[in-house]
């Protein structure tokens, strides 16, 4: 990380690595304010507003937000209502995520049940595509940041997520969560018939992976992966591409 972006992995997990933002990382507030109004505003009003019809766009934009303070967890549409406080409906925060996930800000992951029809009516797992995205957002300084397991523990699991999202961009792969009850597992990334189960080690875990182990017995994935702890190093990890988890063809 130090030599793609100039700073250490701790320092990418909060300021995203915006090419742009890097040199303000020491005033962290002009960092804060550029990702806000240059990165955020811009892509907002350019890459959505201006192209796309968009009846409420105060809606979309604090949908983004919220976005943000969820990444990393799973939320109903209901949920996400109640949180916006809107008279809009399900379907409408559906084509808002879709156009807030076209323009790389965030996207709502969908459940993987080996079935298309069931994921699409699936809860989504919201997931910011840059950490840079949750930390402007947030009133944590860098330090606060690191202090604070619960919110280092989403960047963790952000940076994962964008991570897999990312590298599957116009490539014949997709990124799923899985939730059975109160079991989950944090990303399932699907390549054909190939699937790889991938769990994240964030420091808000259990020891245990019940949510794993379920799924394993009802989908035999080809590959499961722990990210962080004893498993795959982070940093090696987010440096590795998103095809090569995926087991080697026999």
């Amino acid at each position: 990380m130090r030599a793609a972006f100039g700073f250490d992995l701790d320092q990418y997990l909060y300021f995203g690595g915006y090419p742009g933002a890097v040199s303000l990382v020491e005033d962290e507030e002009r960092w804060a304010a550029y990702v806000r109004d240059s990165l955020i505003e811009t892509t907002v009003s350019r890459d959505i507003l201006l192209l796309n019809r968009v009846d409420k766009p105060a809606l979309l934009r604090r949908l983004f937000e919220l976005g943000c303070r969820y990444s990393g967890q799973i939320l109903s549409y209901q949920k996400m209502l109640g949180q916006l406080q809107d008279a809009g409906n399900t379907t409408t925060l559906a084509h808002y995520l879709e156009l807030l996930a076209g323009a790389g800000l965030i996207v709502g992951l969908q459940k993987y049940s080996g079935r298309a029809v069931r994921a699409r009516a699936s809860s989504p797992k919201l997931l910011a595509l840059n950490t840079g995205l949750v930390s402007a957002l947030s009133d944590l300084s860098f330090q606060s940041a690191r202090g604070n397991t619960e919110f280092w523990g989403r960047l963790v699991e952000t940076a994962v997520g964008a991570h897999l999202f990312n590298g599957c961009l116009g490539q014949r792969m997709s990124v799923w969560y899985w939730r059975e009850k109160n079991s989950e597992v944090d990303f399932v990334l699907q390549r054909g018939a190939q699937l790889v189960a991938i769990e994240v080690k964030s420091g808000r875990r259990r020891d245990s992976l019940p949510g794993v182990s379920l799924f394993k017995r009802r989908f035999d994935p080809d590959r499961v992966l722990l990210v962080g702890g004893d498993g795959i190093p982070l940093e090696d990890f987010l440096t590795t591409s998103v095809a090569d988890l995926f087991p080697a063809s026999a």
